[in-house]
Parts: C-alpha cells; structure tokens; sequence
C-alpha cells in the first residue's frame, strides 16, 4: 500500500484537497521570495546609473537606523568607531565616468561635473524632486531656476523645517578632464531613528555611463547588525536556550528508561541536537556580524548547513512519524528509498537557497537568480505536506480497526497538533503577503524581525509536541510496534469521528472498504 503510484496518490487528494495543494504551493512560493538579505557594509562595484525622469540614479542602500545614543562633532574613525554612535560613513567612493566624456573637457577647468549622495528617511521620500513644486522634474531645470525655486543642475530638495539639515545632500566634483573622482571621507551622524535610503544622483546627461565603485559602512549604535537583524540576535540566544531546556528534558527521560528505547527516540535526539546547534552556530555568526560589520563565511556556512539538514531531518521526521514507523511498523519497506531521495534532493535545494541568500553578493535587490532556487524549495515543501498526510490518513485507517485505542488516541491528538501547524502556517503566509504587500519601503522594519522568527518558533513547537507524544516511559510496548498487532483484530471498529465502539457487519465491510487485509499482510511482509 505505501508503494502506491504516483496518480492513485494524487486521486487521494480530489475535489477540495486539490484547490488546497495548489493554493499551498502559491504561498510557499510567495512566501520565500520575499526573503531579503540585509547588510552593514554595501559594496559597489562599477555600479551603473539608472535614468528616471531628468536625472541618473543609484541606489546605494537601505536600512534601518536607531539614533545615535552618544553625540560627538568629531568623525569616526574607521578603526575606532564610537560606541552608541549611529552612522553612515563614506569609504573611498570612487566615481568612473567614460573617455568620450572626460575627453570633450579642459583640463584647466575646475568643475566639469557635479555627483551627488543623498541620504533620507523614508517619510521624507516625498522631499526628494519637483513635488511639492508641482513638477515632475528631478533635478533643477532652467525653469525652476529662474524661478528661484532650486539652483541649476542639482537635483531638487525641499527640507525639512522641523530639522533642517535634512535630507542630507554631499556634492563631488569632476575636475578639469580627470576620468576618475572620489569623495571625501565622511561620515553623517543618524540623530533620528528611522528607515534611511542613500542615492547617488547626477543630472548632467554628459556624464551617461558613469560608474561608482567603493562601499559605504552602516552602523548602528549597539554595532553593525542591519537595524531588522538586531531583534533576531537576541532571539537566537532565547531559542538556544529553549533547545536546551528541551533536550535537557529529553535526555533526562532517555537515561531514565534506556532499556525501552525505540530506534524513533534515537532520531529525535539527533533533530534537538542538530536545532540545539543550528541556534547557537545563528547566535554567533550574529554577535560577530555585529561587532566586525561582516559576515565570516567559515561560520556562515556551517550555519546554513545546519539549518538544512535540520529543516530536511525535521521534514523527515514527520513524514516518517506520519507513516506510523515504530508504532504501527517496525520498518518503512520499500518506500525506504522514495523517503531518502525525497530528503537528499530538498537537502540539495534548500543549501542552494540559503548559500545564495547569505553568502552572495549582499545587495538590496534580491537577483532574479533566485527565483529558480526558491521553485524547488517551495514545490519539496508541498510534496512533503501532501506526502505527510496522505500517510497519516492510511495509518489512521490502519488504526481505527485495531483493539489499541492508546496508538489511535496517540495519534488523534498528533493529527490534532499537526493540523493546527498547517493552518498556522497558511494564516501566517496571508499574514507575510499582507505585510511585505503593504509595507514596500520597509517603514515597519522594526518589527520585521518577527516574520522569520515565527517559522522557527512553529518548527520548534511541532518538535516539542513529538517528544511529548513519544517520551521515552516505562511502558514502551503501549505505543512502540508489536508483531502481534498486526494479527489482533476485533470484531469492533474504532469510530475516528466519535471514538466510540462500531460492531458486527459495520467493522467487517470497514476492513473491505479500507483495504485493512492488504494493509497487515504488507505489515507481515515488512
């Protein structure tokens, strides 16, 4: 029976288990493309300009800031940054423009061409261009110049009067026909906690083709963590702590009856551990993000490598669980096989999605090399969903004829935990649509940190309930597998509805209607 095909497996999901399915693959899918990777040192290298309406644009960043703790009118030194102090610091920007346009210029000329940085808080996005002078222009035309309004050639701002030195604006020139110029060092102190954007902006078109390579550093005043990443430090060592509570619980149960212990608990040991870990690995490659401004990739990668083979040997274990091993079997049969590829190619996909999300290139924008690394990941999560509870429906099946009602009420109430997971899970997919949807520029950035909070949180929850379930106790053969079961049948059926008793005729064509005499013979052969 477990070795069915492919479409009497599917046939199992008709009507409106089938709009389920495909509705859950679309969230999984919308939900991991909305992972974004967030960074305290941005890197540019020969970054191109972006034409919008009369100016060039390039994006230089995003985060979000916590206002400086500590005031100082001197600048931070690279080597010794002030602590409490929040900043954006400028690190050797270096501005390329072509041959063609340096070449067309005199040498003794002292401005030949004007870059701008321009940095803003998020509710000031409406400062930046001709709209509160009821213009679509960008930068300064002659126009708006004669008017008064803007000076010619800059791009437009209109400050803020409640603090008018924002939003910040620092000018570099070109000189004379040099191909190359690069601003000053400089440092702007964050004296408002907000989301803030930097812009690197021109507006002569005789500069087309200009490049900028260099970095800027972000800092917040607890250290470099990205403003949405502070929260998950923290959470982190809380969720460490909640993996050692629970294996220390688990370890005390298993010496305390290490005589009865099923190969099940033996793989339950390894995902606490293999959590214990991956919270503790996340832990400190954060606590070192945070104090260097960057991401080792030694401890990086063993991070992500622990959350993958968590994630699949978590996935698994559910599925496995699911199948009723060692309590309805004592071995998966042939379908030992199918489980282990399943679990080696989302091992294979999900490493591939979290190396490209924390080791590659950190940028703003999520590249859309990842849309073919998020599909597998998102199509692997759904089979295993429709593979988990295709099996627990058989195992059910399989248990509501048999005399055990502890292995059905053991199961009933997994049934119970796991279903409330997935409708969780689904109410928290609409939930992160709506946010991200709504929130586009991140000006709830302060509690983003709870998104991926949750599905750790979910995932730790589900391993808790498992362990309570199946405890090691001193009564193993109430729940582990017995070769005679297979053989004990009653005359009586086990409502799965109603829990209540079923007799004669009612449990004969139950077991004909359900299969049941195959089922045990497979038990037998396995």
């Amino acid at each position: 029976m477990e070795q069915r095909g492919f479409f009497k497996l599917w046939g199992d999901f008709r009507g409106w288990k089938l709009w389920v399915f495909l509705a859950l693959i679309t969230c999984l899918c919308s939900k991991s493309m909305i992972i974004e990777v967030e960074a305290s040192i941005h890197e540019y290298k020969n970054g191109a300009f972006i034409k919008k309406s009369n100016a060039f644009f390039f994006h230089g960043g995003s985060e979000g800031l916590f206002a400086s703790r500590v005031h100082d009118s001197s600048s931070s030194s690279p080597d010794k940054p002030i602590k409490g102090k929040s900043f954006i610091r400028f690190d050797s920007v270096t501005f390329v423009r072509t041959k063609e346009s340096a070449s067309d210029l005199n040498e003794m000329q002292q401005n030949t061409g004007l870059m701008e940085a321009i940095i803003l808080e998020v509710k000031d996005r409406e400062r930046i261009g001709g709209s509160f002078l009821k213009s679509e222009m960008i930068c300064c035309n002659k126009s708006l110049s004669d008017n008064g309004s803007c000076k010619l050639g800059e791009v437009i701002i209109h400050k803020n009067p409640d603090n008018p030195k924002w939003p910040k604006r620092i000018k570099t020139f070109f000189e004379g026909n040099n191909e190359e110029t690069t601003m000053n060092f400089e440092t702007v102190e964050i004296d408002s906690t907000g989301m803030y954007y930097l812009y690197f902006m021109y507006c002569d078109p005789k500069l087309m083709g200009t490049v900028i390579k260099g970095r800027t550093v972000w800092k917040n005043p607890n250290g470099y963590l990205p403003g949405k990443m502070t929260p998950l430090m923290t959470f982190f060592g809380f969720m460490s702590l909640a993996y050692l509570i629970l294996g220390l619980f688990w370890f005390l149960r298993f010496v305390q009856y290490w005589k009865d212990i099923m190969q099940l608990h033996y793989y339950i040991t390894v995902v606490i551990a293999l959590g214990m870990c991956e919270m503790a690995v996340w832990y400190f490659e954060y606590s070192n993000f945070n104090s260097t401004g960057s991401r080792p990739m030694g401890v990086t990668l063993w991070a992500v490598t622990f959350t993958s083979i968590k994630k699949t040997l978590s996935r698994l274990l559910v599925l496995v669980v699911s199948m009723g091993y060692s309590v309805v079997k004592p071995t998966l049969g042939g379908v030992t096989t199918r489980v282990v590829l399943l679990g080696f190619t989302y091992f294979v996909a999900s490493e591939a999605l979290e190396l490209f999300e924390n080791l590659g290139n950190i940028n703003d924008f999520s590249s859309n090399t990842k849309l073919f690394l998020v599909l597998p990941v998102a199509v692997l999560d759904a089979w295993f969903i429709l593979w988990i509870f295709s099996s627990l429906s058989k195992t059910l099946e399989k248990l509501q004829m048999r005399r055990n009602i502890a292995k059905l009420d053991l199961y009933r109430r997994y049934t119970n935990s796991l279903a409330g997971c997935v409708l969780f899970s689904i109410a928290w997919i609409g939930f992160e649509l709506h946010f991200n949807a709504t929130d586009p520029l991140s000006e709830l950035w302060r509690i983003a940190w709870i998104i991926p909070a949750f599905w750790n949180v979910l995932a730790f929850i589900l391993l808790a309930v498992i362990c309570m379930l199946w405890a090691p106790s001193s009564n193993p053969t109430r729940y582990a597998y017995s070769g005679e079961m297979a053989e004990d049948f009653d005359e009586e059926g086990i409502s799965l509805t109603t829990g209540g008793l079923v007799t004669g005729d009612l449990a004969k064509l139950e077991r004909k209607e359900y299969g049941l005499g195959e089922d045990v013979e497979e038990d037998k052969r396995e």
